[in-house]
């Protein structure tokens, strides 16, 4: 190229550029210093940013968790469904593997505190510890960035989450009475399924939580006598683990079957996918390890074409995690979701519920406002001695599953 074209060719790029700074007489601003600068310091700050605490407070039957960083912001998480006082101290005894870690690398963090001690991997008190941590990741990493948790997870997948129990959506239970096998046992099981269905309407939810607690051979008698009431599901049919008896289940019945809240990894949920005997699963964000876990179940699961129910039990905080996944999957069929006066008066999510159905959660990071001294105030109040929910006996003195 000789200099006359490298001049022609230098003086057309001038040309363009400075067109495409005027279109008809409004000036188009180019990426700025400023623009430039900021994105630096978001880059900077996530790459700088460190955990320096860890502070778990016991609430009566769970343990709020909270994380900080050292660059100011902060994490939430709840642990729920373990002893407290056990869950805390296991807490406070994991943060040896996350001071001075960069929060946003949760998947690594995840694995390393999954993989932590051999002999311990897999269990509830793991696991559910793990999903408090996990939870104040996800919250720190999204606030970090400005987002909200599923924009994380690839944005929201519709514009609300059904949930229940509403008024068309209802669950029912065996309840913790045992059951011993006696055909008698069922006649009431029924009644209970159709009042609910004549309370909802032909166009409204009905679910059936058996609790594990009901023998085999009288689950069967009851699905069968259920199935002109049309539910949703029939929640834990059997002790979970035991793919053989859910396969005679699944053989003798035609109610769709869930499960999978006890299941708290891709490899406990796996078994009953491969081997088709649910037709919902169950995940628990708060006992499968958090949202990189039940998230990962999610996907499992769209892979059979199986929907998502989460079970949730937790307060507004575990639950409001949970909701960021149930956004952004695909394959969500209904929500577990209960409303509890305590709790709404320190915890404040940035979403609404109405009708059955459950804003997409709003705000950076899980989006929820936490007052941290009204917390500390109700949970002396409320500190008292756990109660184990156990065990339940039959009317010959012997233990029952539930």
């Amino acid at each position: 190229m000789n200099s006359n074209n490298l001049t022609t060719s230098v003086d057309r790029r001038s040309m363009l550029v400075s067109t495409a700074s005027t279109v008809a007489g409004v000036s188009l601003a180019l990426p700025t210093a400023t623009c430039v600068q900021a994105a630096e310091t978001t880059e900077d700050r996530t790459s700088s940013i460190r955990v320096t605490g860890l502070t778990p407070t016991i609430f009566h039957d769970r343990v709020y968790m909270k994380i900080d960083t050292n660059h100011g912001i902060h994490g939430w998480g709840e642990i729920k469904g373990v002893v407290p006082s056990v869950a805390a101290a296991l807490a406070t005894s994991m943060f040896e593997l996350l001071e001075n870690q960069n929060p946003t690398r949760i998947e690594h963090l995840w694995q390393s505190l999954y993989r932590a001690e051999r002999n311990q991997r897999g269990g509830a008190f793991m696991l559910h510890c793990i999903a408090g941590i996990d939870m104040a990741l996800w919250d720190i990493t999204g606030k970090l960035w400005g987002v909200p948790v599923h924009r994380l997870l690839g944005g929201p997948t519709r514009d609300s989450i059904r949930v229940y129990p509403s008024a068309k959506a209802v669950k029912l239970g065996s309840g913790p009475k045992p059951h011993s096998g006696n055909p008698s046992d069922i006649e009431p099981l029924v009644e209970q399924v159709r009042s609910a269905r004549e309370q909802v309407g032909k166009d409204g939810a009905v679910m059936f939580d058996a609790h594990s607690a009901i023998p085999p051979a009288m689950l069967i008698q009851f699905a069968n006598a259920i199935e002109p009431y049309d539910i949703l599901f029939l929640e834990e049919p059997a002790v979970p683990g035991n793919i053989d008896v859910f396969r005679r289940i699944r053989e003798s019945v035609n109610v769709p079957l869930a499960a999978g809240e006890r299941d708290r990894t891709i490899w406990g949920i796996l078994p009953y996918l491969t081997e088709g005997v649910l037709d919902i699963v169950q995940p628990d964000c708060g006992y499968t390890g958090g949202i990189s876990q039940i998230r990962k179940i999610a996907t499992i699961a769209e892979a059979y074409s199986v929907p998502l129910a989460p079970h949730c039990t937790q307060s507004y905080l575990g639950m409001t995690a949970s909701f960021h996944v149930a956004a952004s999957v695909p394959h969500l069929l209904i929500h577990e979701s209960y409303d509890d006066d305590l709790f709404a008066k320190f915890i404040h999510p940035k979403w609404t519920k109405q009708d059955g159905q459950v804003t997409i959660p709003d705000g950076p990071g899980l989006g929820i406002e936490l007052d941290e001294a009204m917390m500390s105030k109700l949970a002396k109040e409320a500190r008292g001695k756990y109660h184990w929910r156990g065990p339940h006996y039959l009317p010959d003195g012997s233990v029952s599953d539930y």
